[in-house]
Protein backbone atom coordinates (compact mmCIF):
# COMPACT_ATOMS: atom_id res chain seq x y z
CA UNK A 1 0.00 0.00 0.00
CA UNK A 2 2.81 2.42 0.88
CA UNK A 3 4.50 1.66 -2.42
CA UNK A 4 1.27 2.40 -4.30
CA UNK A 5 0.79 5.71 -2.47
CA UNK A 6 4.40 6.69 -3.21
CA UNK A 7 3.94 5.81 -6.89
CA UNK A 8 0.77 7.92 -7.15
CA UNK A 9 2.47 10.83 -5.44
CA UNK A 10 5.36 10.67 -7.87
CA UNK A 11 2.98 10.42 -10.84
CA UNK A 12 1.08 13.46 -9.60
CA UNK A 13 4.31 15.44 -9.23
CA UNK A 14 5.41 14.46 -12.73
CA UNK A 15 2.06 15.53 -14.20
CA UNK A 16 2.19 18.86 -12.35
CA UNK A 17 5.74 19.46 -13.56
CA UNK A 18 4.72 18.67 -17.13
CA UNK A 19 1.81 21.12 -16.90
CA UNK A 20 4.15 23.89 -15.79
CA UNK A 21 6.85 23.23 -18.34
CA UNK A 22 4.49 22.79 -21.26
CA UNK A 23 2.22 25.74 -20.49
CA UNK A 24 -1.14 26.57 -19.01
CA UNK A 25 -4.20 24.34 -18.88
CA UNK A 26 -6.24 24.41 -22.09
CA UNK A 27 -9.18 26.10 -20.36
CA UNK A 28 -7.24 29.36 -20.01
CA UNK A 29 -5.91 30.28 -23.45
CA UNK A 30 -3.35 33.03 -23.86
CA UNK A 31 -4.18 35.98 -26.11
CA UNK A 32 -1.58 37.62 -28.34
CA UNK A 33 -3.00 40.58 -30.26
CA UNK A 34 -0.59 42.02 -32.84
CA UNK A 35 -1.62 45.32 -34.39
CA UNK A 36 0.36 46.89 -37.21
CA UNK A 37 0.29 50.67 -37.65
CA UNK A 38 -1.11 52.06 -40.93
CA UNK A 39 -0.82 48.74 -42.79
CA UNK A 40 -3.34 48.62 -45.63
CA UNK A 41 -5.72 45.82 -46.62
CA UNK A 42 -3.49 45.01 -49.61
CA UNK A 43 -0.10 45.22 -47.88
CA UNK A 44 0.25 41.49 -47.15
CA UNK A 45 1.02 38.97 -49.87
CA UNK A 46 -1.74 36.69 -48.57
CA UNK A 47 -4.14 39.60 -49.24
CA UNK A 48 -2.76 40.28 -52.71
CA UNK A 49 0.45 42.30 -52.30
CA UNK A 50 2.68 41.65 -55.35
CA UNK A 51 5.67 43.98 -54.86
CA UNK A 52 7.10 42.10 -51.86
CA UNK A 53 6.27 39.09 -49.71
CA UNK A 54 5.25 38.57 -46.08
CA UNK A 55 6.05 34.87 -45.55
CA UNK A 56 5.61 34.69 -41.77
CA UNK A 57 2.25 36.44 -41.76
CA UNK A 58 1.21 34.31 -44.75
CA UNK A 59 2.16 31.22 -42.74
CA UNK A 60 -0.02 32.52 -39.92
CA UNK A 61 -2.93 32.65 -42.37
CA UNK A 62 -2.18 29.10 -43.52
CA UNK A 63 -2.38 27.88 -39.92
CA UNK A 64 -5.55 29.79 -39.09
CA UNK A 65 -8.42 31.92 -40.40
CA UNK A 66 -8.29 34.92 -42.73
CA UNK A 67 -11.05 37.50 -42.44
CA UNK A 68 -12.04 39.41 -45.57
CA UNK A 69 -14.57 41.82 -43.98
CA UNK A 70 -12.96 42.94 -40.75
CA UNK A 71 -12.93 46.63 -39.79
CA UNK A 72 -10.75 48.81 -37.60
CA UNK A 73 -12.16 50.94 -34.82
CA UNK A 74 -11.45 54.18 -36.63
CA UNK A 75 -9.47 55.58 -39.51
CA UNK A 76 -6.63 56.95 -37.34
CA UNK A 77 -4.51 55.63 -34.49
CA UNK A 78 -5.78 56.76 -31.08
CA UNK A 79 -9.53 56.21 -31.52
CA UNK A 80 -8.94 52.85 -33.15
CA UNK A 81 -7.08 51.75 -30.01
CA UNK A 82 -9.77 53.19 -27.76
CA UNK A 83 -12.42 51.20 -29.62
CA UNK A 84 -10.36 48.00 -29.44
CA UNK A 85 -9.77 48.22 -25.70
CA UNK A 86 -13.26 49.35 -24.63
CA UNK A 87 -15.49 47.39 -27.02
CA UNK A 88 -17.33 50.64 -27.81
CA UNK A 89 -17.48 52.00 -31.36
CA UNK A 90 -16.38 55.53 -32.21
CA UNK A 91 -19.78 57.00 -31.37
CA UNK A 92 -19.42 55.84 -27.76
CA UNK A 93 -15.75 55.20 -26.97
CA UNK A 94 -13.95 57.89 -24.90
CA UNK A 95 -11.22 58.81 -27.43
CA UNK A 96 -12.51 59.57 -30.94
CA UNK A 97 -9.66 61.47 -32.57
CA UNK A 98 -5.93 62.17 -32.43
CA UNK A 99 -6.08 65.03 -29.91
CA UNK A 100 -2.51 65.95 -29.03
CA UNK A 101 -1.15 66.94 -25.61
CA UNK A 102 2.13 68.84 -25.33
CA UNK A 103 4.88 68.09 -24.71
CA UNK A 104 4.02 64.37 -24.72
CA UNK A 105 0.89 62.32 -25.16
CA UNK A 106 -2.68 62.39 -26.38
CA UNK A 107 -6.11 63.04 -24.86
CA UNK A 108 -6.79 60.60 -22.06
CA UNK A 109 -9.62 58.23 -21.26
CA UNK A 110 -11.60 58.79 -18.03
CA UNK A 111 -10.29 57.04 -14.92
CA UNK A 112 -13.28 54.71 -14.77
CA UNK A 113 -12.83 53.41 -18.34
CA UNK A 114 -13.14 49.62 -18.46
CA UNK A 115 -10.85 47.81 -20.89
CA UNK A 116 -10.27 44.29 -22.15
CA UNK A 117 -7.10 44.29 -20.03
CA UNK A 118 -9.19 44.90 -16.90
CA UNK A 119 -11.48 42.02 -17.81
CA UNK A 120 -8.66 39.56 -18.43
CA UNK A 121 -6.73 40.73 -15.36
CA UNK A 122 -9.85 40.12 -13.26
CA UNK A 123 -9.91 36.59 -14.69
CA UNK A 124 -6.34 35.91 -13.49
CA UNK A 125 -4.39 36.91 -16.61
CA UNK A 126 -1.07 38.70 -16.66
CA UNK A 127 -1.46 41.64 -19.04
CA UNK A 128 1.15 43.56 -21.01
CA UNK A 129 1.21 46.18 -23.75
CA UNK A 130 4.31 46.64 -25.88
CA UNK A 131 4.75 49.33 -28.50
CA UNK A 132 2.61 52.42 -29.03
CA UNK A 133 0.00 53.49 -26.46
CA UNK A 134 -1.43 56.86 -27.61
CA UNK A 135 -4.31 56.95 -25.10
CA UNK A 136 -3.24 59.47 -22.51
CA UNK A 137 -0.26 61.55 -21.47
CA UNK A 138 2.27 60.60 -18.77
CA UNK A 139 0.66 61.09 -15.37
CA UNK A 140 -2.88 61.03 -16.78
CA UNK A 141 -5.73 58.79 -15.65
CA UNK A 142 -5.21 56.50 -18.61
CA UNK A 143 -1.59 55.49 -18.54
CA UNK A 144 -1.28 51.78 -19.42
CA UNK A 145 -0.69 50.63 -15.82
CA UNK A 146 -3.91 52.39 -14.78
CA UNK A 147 -5.92 50.76 -17.56
CA UNK A 148 -5.57 47.11 -16.57
CA UNK A 149 -2.05 46.37 -17.78
CA UNK A 150 0.60 44.88 -15.50
CA UNK A 151 3.46 45.67 -17.86
CA UNK A 152 4.20 48.43 -20.38
CA UNK A 153 7.22 49.01 -22.57
CA UNK A 154 7.26 51.43 -25.46
CA UNK A 155 5.98 54.86 -26.43
CA UNK A 156 3.36 56.60 -24.34
CA UNK A 157 2.92 59.24 -27.06
CA UNK A 158 2.00 58.21 -30.60
CA UNK A 159 3.54 61.43 -31.95
CA UNK A 160 6.91 60.43 -30.49
CA UNK A 161 6.43 56.98 -32.01
CA UNK A 162 7.04 58.59 -35.40
CA UNK A 163 10.72 58.40 -34.42
CA UNK A 164 12.27 54.93 -34.67
CA UNK A 165 15.45 56.02 -32.84
CA UNK A 166 14.03 57.99 -29.89
CA UNK A 167 15.89 59.43 -26.90
CA UNK A 168 13.83 57.30 -24.52
CA UNK A 169 11.10 54.71 -24.14
CA UNK A 170 8.75 54.11 -21.22
CA UNK A 171 9.54 51.11 -19.03
CA UNK A 172 6.31 50.75 -17.04
CA UNK A 173 5.98 54.29 -15.61
CA UNK A 174 9.66 55.29 -15.83
CA UNK A 175 11.54 56.80 -18.76
CA UNK A 176 14.37 54.58 -19.97
CA UNK A 177 17.02 56.71 -21.68
CA UNK A 178 18.48 55.35 -24.92
CA UNK A 179 21.96 56.80 -24.87
CA UNK A 180 22.82 55.26 -28.22
CA UNK A 181 20.43 57.71 -29.86
CA UNK A 182 21.69 60.89 -28.22
CA UNK A 183 23.08 63.63 -30.50
CA UNK A 184 21.37 62.27 -33.62
CA UNK A 185 22.93 58.82 -33.39
CA UNK A 186 20.82 55.88 -34.48
CA UNK A 187 22.22 52.96 -32.52
CA UNK A 188 19.14 51.81 -30.58
CA UNK A 189 16.34 50.77 -32.94
CA UNK A 190 13.32 51.08 -30.66
CA UNK A 191 11.16 48.36 -32.30
CA UNK A 192 13.88 45.79 -31.59
CA UNK A 193 13.96 46.80 -27.91
CA UNK A 194 10.17 46.61 -27.71
CA UNK A 195 10.11 43.23 -29.45
CA UNK A 196 12.69 41.84 -27.05
CA UNK A 197 10.61 42.91 -24.05
CA UNK A 198 7.48 41.34 -25.53
CA UNK A 199 9.24 37.99 -25.97
CA UNK A 200 10.55 38.25 -22.42
CA UNK A 201 6.99 38.84 -21.17
CA UNK A 202 5.85 35.60 -22.83
CA UNK A 203 8.73 33.64 -21.33
CA UNK A 204 8.09 35.00 -17.84
CA UNK A 205 4.41 34.10 -18.01
CA UNK A 206 4.53 30.79 -19.87
CA UNK A 207 3.08 28.89 -16.88
CA UNK A 208 0.04 31.13 -16.44
CA UNK A 209 -2.45 32.76 -18.82
CA UNK A 210 -1.38 36.07 -20.32
CA UNK A 211 -2.67 38.80 -22.62
CA UNK A 212 -0.02 40.38 -24.83
CA UNK A 213 -1.09 43.49 -26.75
CA UNK A 214 1.67 44.02 -29.29
CA UNK A 215 1.10 47.51 -30.73
CA UNK A 216 3.79 47.69 -33.42
CA UNK A 217 4.76 51.03 -34.98
CA UNK A 218 5.56 49.73 -38.47
CA UNK A 219 4.90 50.82 -41.18
CA UNK A 220 3.88 54.29 -39.89
CA UNK A 221 6.17 57.14 -40.96
CA UNK A 222 9.04 57.99 -40.39
CA UNK A 223 9.90 55.86 -43.40
CA UNK A 224 13.00 54.14 -42.08
CA UNK A 225 14.40 50.69 -41.35
CA UNK A 226 17.80 49.28 -40.33
CA UNK A 227 20.34 49.07 -43.13
CA UNK A 228 20.39 45.26 -43.20
CA UNK A 229 16.73 45.39 -44.26
CA UNK A 230 17.13 48.36 -46.61
CA UNK A 231 19.79 46.46 -48.57
CA UNK A 232 17.24 43.78 -49.51
CA UNK A 233 15.00 46.26 -51.32
CA UNK A 234 17.29 49.04 -52.47
CA UNK A 235 16.98 49.55 -56.24
CA UNK A 236 13.94 47.27 -56.64
CA UNK A 237 11.29 49.99 -56.89
CA UNK A 238 12.86 52.57 -59.19
CA UNK A 239 12.46 55.42 -59.74
CA UNK A 240 12.22 56.26 -56.07
CA UNK A 241 10.09 59.36 -55.21
CA UNK A 242 12.66 60.98 -52.90
CA UNK A 243 11.04 62.61 -49.86
CA UNK A 244 12.59 65.86 -48.53
CA UNK A 245 12.95 66.61 -44.84
CA UNK A 246 9.87 68.17 -43.28
CA UNK A 247 7.82 66.98 -40.34
CA UNK A 248 9.16 63.51 -41.15
CA UNK A 249 12.81 62.72 -41.90
CA UNK A 250 14.24 62.98 -45.40
CA UNK A 251 14.12 59.62 -47.17
CA UNK A 252 15.60 59.24 -50.67
CA UNK A 253 14.26 55.66 -50.92
CA UNK A 254 10.78 55.62 -49.36
CA UNK A 255 9.54 52.65 -51.40
CA UNK A 256 12.46 50.49 -50.33
CA UNK A 257 11.97 51.74 -46.77
CA UNK A 258 8.30 50.74 -46.77
CA UNK A 259 9.01 47.19 -47.96
CA UNK A 260 11.84 46.95 -45.43
CA UNK A 261 9.58 48.10 -42.59
CA UNK A 262 6.97 45.48 -43.42
CA UNK A 263 9.79 42.92 -43.64
CA UNK A 264 10.86 43.80 -40.07
CA UNK A 265 7.27 43.42 -38.87
CA UNK A 266 6.87 40.11 -40.67
CA UNK A 267 10.03 38.78 -39.02
CA UNK A 268 8.74 39.84 -35.60
CA UNK A 269 5.53 37.89 -36.19
CA UNK A 270 7.56 34.83 -37.14
CA UNK A 271 9.65 35.11 -33.99
CA UNK A 272 6.56 35.44 -31.78
CA UNK A 273 5.03 32.28 -33.26
CA UNK A 274 8.34 30.45 -32.93
CA UNK A 275 8.66 31.50 -29.28
CA UNK A 276 5.15 30.23 -28.50
CA UNK A 277 6.12 26.86 -29.98
CA UNK A 278 9.41 26.79 -28.06
CA UNK A 279 7.57 27.49 -24.81
CA UNK A 280 5.11 24.70 -25.53
CA UNK A 281 2.06 26.99 -25.42
CA UNK A 282 1.32 27.52 -29.12
CA UNK A 283 -1.75 25.25 -29.14
CA UNK A 284 -3.19 27.11 -26.16
CA UNK A 285 -2.76 30.61 -27.58
CA UNK A 286 -5.11 32.74 -29.67
CA UNK A 287 -2.99 34.93 -31.95
CA UNK A 288 -4.63 37.77 -33.87
CA UNK A 289 -2.85 39.92 -36.44
CA UNK A 290 -4.43 43.08 -37.85
CA UNK A 291 -3.88 46.80 -38.52
CA UNK A 292 -5.24 49.91 -36.83
CA UNK A 293 -6.48 51.59 -40.04
CA UNK A 294 -5.77 51.93 -43.75
CA UNK A 295 -2.52 52.96 -45.47
CA UNK A 296 -1.00 56.38 -44.85
CA UNK A 297 0.32 58.98 -47.30
CA UNK A 298 3.08 60.43 -45.14
CA UNK A 299 6.86 60.64 -45.09
CA UNK A 300 7.13 59.68 -48.75
CA UNK A 301 5.06 56.49 -48.63
CA UNK A 302 3.44 55.70 -51.98
CA UNK A 303 0.38 53.51 -51.32
CA UNK A 304 -0.77 53.84 -54.94
CA UNK A 305 2.45 52.23 -56.16
CA UNK A 306 2.06 49.31 -53.75
CA UNK A 307 -1.74 49.08 -54.17
CA UNK A 308 -1.80 49.16 -50.38
CA UNK A 309 -5.59 49.39 -50.24
CA UNK A 310 -6.08 46.36 -52.52
CA UNK A 311 -9.46 46.47 -54.32
CA UNK A 312 -10.77 49.15 -51.95
CA UNK A 313 -11.10 52.93 -52.15
CA UNK A 314 -9.40 55.35 -49.80
CA UNK A 315 -6.56 55.83 -47.37
CA UNK A 316 -6.02 56.54 -43.69
CA UNK A 317 -8.45 59.29 -42.55
CA UNK A 318 -11.04 58.18 -45.11
CA UNK A 319 -14.22 56.36 -44.10
CA UNK A 320 -14.36 54.63 -47.43
CA UNK A 321 -13.41 50.95 -47.23
CA UNK A 322 -9.69 51.57 -47.80
CA UNK A 323 -9.49 53.66 -44.64
CA UNK A 324 -11.20 51.20 -42.29
CA UNK A 325 -11.31 47.67 -43.75
CA UNK A 326 -8.15 45.91 -42.55
CA UNK A 327 -6.52 42.50 -42.78
CA UNK A 328 -7.24 40.20 -39.85
CA UNK A 329 -5.81 36.74 -39.25
CA UNK A 330 -6.54 34.53 -36.25
CA UNK A 331 -4.82 31.31 -35.20
CA UNK A 332 -5.53 28.99 -32.28
CA UNK A 333 -4.26 25.53 -33.24
CA UNK A 334 -6.46 23.71 -30.73
CA UNK A 335 -9.63 25.41 -32.00
CA UNK A 336 -9.37 27.27 -35.33
CA UNK A 337 -9.32 25.25 -38.56
CA UNK A 338 -6.12 25.83 -40.55
CA UNK A 339 -6.34 27.45 -43.97
CA UNK A 340 -9.85 28.73 -43.36
CA UNK A 341 -11.35 32.01 -44.57
CA UNK A 342 -14.32 33.99 -43.29
CA UNK A 343 -16.45 36.76 -44.76
CA UNK A 344 -18.06 37.43 -41.38
CA UNK A 345 -18.54 41.19 -40.97
CA UNK A 346 -16.70 42.11 -37.78
CA UNK A 347 -14.89 45.01 -36.18
CA UNK A 348 -12.47 46.02 -33.41
CA UNK A 349 -15.31 46.47 -30.92
CA UNK A 350 -15.96 42.72 -31.15
CA UNK A 351 -12.62 41.86 -29.51
CA UNK A 352 -13.66 42.41 -25.87
CA UNK A 353 -16.89 40.34 -26.04
CA UNK A 354 -15.03 37.65 -28.00
CA UNK A 355 -12.36 37.10 -25.35
CA UNK A 356 -14.99 37.32 -22.60
CA UNK A 357 -16.89 34.53 -24.35
CA UNK A 358 -13.68 32.57 -24.92
CA UNK A 359 -12.70 32.50 -21.24
CA UNK A 360 -16.27 31.95 -20.01
CA UNK A 361 -16.35 35.16 -17.98
CA UNK A 362 -19.41 37.22 -19.00
CA UNK A 363 -19.15 41.00 -19.14
CA UNK A 364 -21.02 42.97 -16.51
CA UNK A 365 -21.55 45.93 -18.83
CA UNK A 366 -22.82 46.61 -22.34
CA UNK A 367 -20.57 46.98 -25.36
CA UNK A 368 -21.21 47.61 -29.05
CA UNK A 369 -19.52 44.34 -29.94
CA UNK A 370 -20.58 40.79 -30.71
CA UNK A 371 -18.55 37.69 -29.88
CA UNK A 372 -16.85 36.21 -32.92
CA UNK A 373 -16.07 32.97 -31.09
CA UNK A 374 -18.64 30.88 -33.06
CA UNK A 375 -16.95 31.92 -36.32
CA UNK A 376 -13.45 31.34 -34.96
CA UNK A 377 -14.02 27.82 -33.64
CA UNK A 378 -16.83 26.75 -35.97
CA UNK A 379 -19.29 26.00 -33.18
CA UNK A 380 -22.69 27.56 -32.50
CA UNK A 381 -24.69 30.20 -34.32
CA UNK A 382 -22.87 33.42 -35.18
CA UNK A 383 -24.80 36.56 -34.29
CA UNK A 384 -24.63 39.33 -36.91
CA UNK A 385 -24.31 43.08 -36.53
CA UNK A 386 -27.43 44.99 -37.59
CA UNK A 387 -25.02 47.77 -38.57
CA UNK A 388 -21.50 49.12 -37.98
CA UNK A 389 -20.81 52.79 -37.24
CA UNK A 390 -17.77 55.06 -37.58
CA UNK A 391 -17.53 58.72 -36.64
CA UNK A 392 -14.42 60.81 -37.29
CA UNK A 393 -14.61 64.38 -35.95
CA UNK A 394 -11.59 65.73 -37.86
CA UNK A 395 -11.42 67.01 -41.46
CA UNK A 396 -14.86 68.60 -41.31
CA UNK A 397 -16.47 65.61 -39.65
CA UNK A 398 -17.04 62.25 -41.32
CA UNK A 399 -19.55 59.48 -40.63
CA UNK A 400 -20.04 56.03 -42.15
CA UNK A 401 -22.56 53.23 -41.60
CA UNK A 402 -22.53 49.70 -42.94
CA UNK A 403 -25.77 47.71 -42.75
CA UNK A 404 -25.76 44.38 -44.55
CA UNK A 405 -24.28 45.04 -47.97
CA UNK A 406 -25.19 48.76 -47.88
CA UNK A 407 -22.55 51.35 -47.00
CA UNK A 408 -23.40 55.02 -46.40
CA UNK A 409 -20.72 57.71 -46.16
CA UNK A 410 -21.16 61.39 -45.34
CA UNK A 411 -18.42 64.03 -45.22
CA UNK A 412 -18.24 67.62 -43.92
CA UNK A 413 -20.97 66.95 -41.36
CA UNK A 414 -19.55 69.56 -38.95
CA UNK A 415 -19.44 72.35 -41.51
CA UNK A 416 -22.05 74.81 -42.74
CA UNK A 417 -22.21 72.88 -45.99
CA UNK A 418 -22.42 69.15 -45.21
CA UNK A 419 -22.20 66.91 -48.22
CA UNK A 420 -25.11 64.62 -49.08
CA UNK A 421 -25.02 60.98 -48.05
CA UNK A 422 -23.34 58.66 -50.53
CA UNK A 423 -24.64 55.09 -50.79
CA UNK A 424 -22.77 52.04 -52.09
CA UNK A 425 -23.77 48.43 -52.60
CA UNK A 426 -20.70 46.53 -51.39
CA UNK A 427 -22.00 43.24 -52.77
CA UNK A 428 -21.51 44.67 -56.28
CA UNK A 429 -19.19 47.60 -55.74
CA UNK A 430 -16.44 46.87 -53.22
CA UNK A 431 -14.44 49.81 -54.62
CA UNK A 432 -17.27 52.29 -53.85
CA UNK A 433 -17.21 53.83 -57.30
CA UNK A 434 -20.96 53.93 -58.02
CA UNK A 435 -22.99 56.17 -55.70
CA UNK A 436 -26.57 54.84 -55.84
CA UNK A 437 -28.10 57.16 -53.23
CA UNK A 438 -30.55 58.69 -55.72
CA UNK A 439 -31.88 55.24 -56.59
CA UNK A 440 -32.60 54.16 -52.99
CA UNK A 441 -33.95 57.13 -51.00
CA UNK A 442 -35.62 54.88 -48.43
CA UNK A 443 -32.31 53.17 -47.59
CA UNK A 444 -30.53 56.53 -47.40
CA UNK A 445 -33.20 57.78 -44.99
CA UNK A 446 -32.84 54.74 -42.72
CA UNK A 447 -29.05 54.91 -42.65
CA UNK A 448 -29.22 58.66 -41.99
CA UNK A 449 -31.38 57.89 -38.96
CA UNK A 450 -28.82 55.36 -37.71
CA UNK A 451 -26.02 57.88 -38.21
CA UNK A 452 -27.82 60.38 -35.98
CA UNK A 453 -28.71 57.84 -33.29
CA UNK A 454 -25.37 56.02 -33.08
CA UNK A 455 -23.29 58.54 -31.19
CA UNK A 456 -23.47 60.34 -27.88
CA UNK A 457 -21.57 63.49 -26.97
CA UNK A 458 -18.07 62.92 -25.64
CA UNK A 459 -16.83 64.60 -22.41
CA UNK A 460 -14.00 65.87 -24.65
CA UNK A 461 -15.75 68.59 -26.68
CA UNK A 462 -13.25 68.48 -29.53
CA UNK A 463 -14.50 64.98 -30.38
CA UNK A 464 -18.10 66.12 -30.91
CA UNK A 465 -19.68 66.94 -34.24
Amino acid sequence: MNSLIYFLMQLGFACSFAAVTQGQPAGHPNVVYIMADDLGYGDLSCYGQEKFETPNIDALAERGMMFTQHYSGSTVCAPSRSVLLTGLHSGHTPVRGNAEIQPEGQASMPADTFTVAHHLKNAGYQTGVFGKWGLGFPGSDSEPLKMGFDRFYGYNCQRMAHCYYPAFLWNDNQRELLWGNVSSHDNDYAPDLIHSQALKFMRENKARPFFLFYAAIQPHADMIAPEKYMKRYRGKFLPEPSHPKGYYIAQPEPRAAFAAMVNVLDNYVGEIVKELATLGIEDNTLVIFTSDNGPHLEGGHDPDYFNSYGPLRGYKRDLYEGGIRVPMIATWPAKIAPGSKSGHVSAFWDFLPTVADMIGKPLDRATDGISMLPTLIGEGAQEQHPFLYWGFPAMGGRIAIRSGHWKAVRYNVSTDNPLPIELYDLSKDISETNNVASQHPEIVSELDRLMKESHTDSPNRQFNF
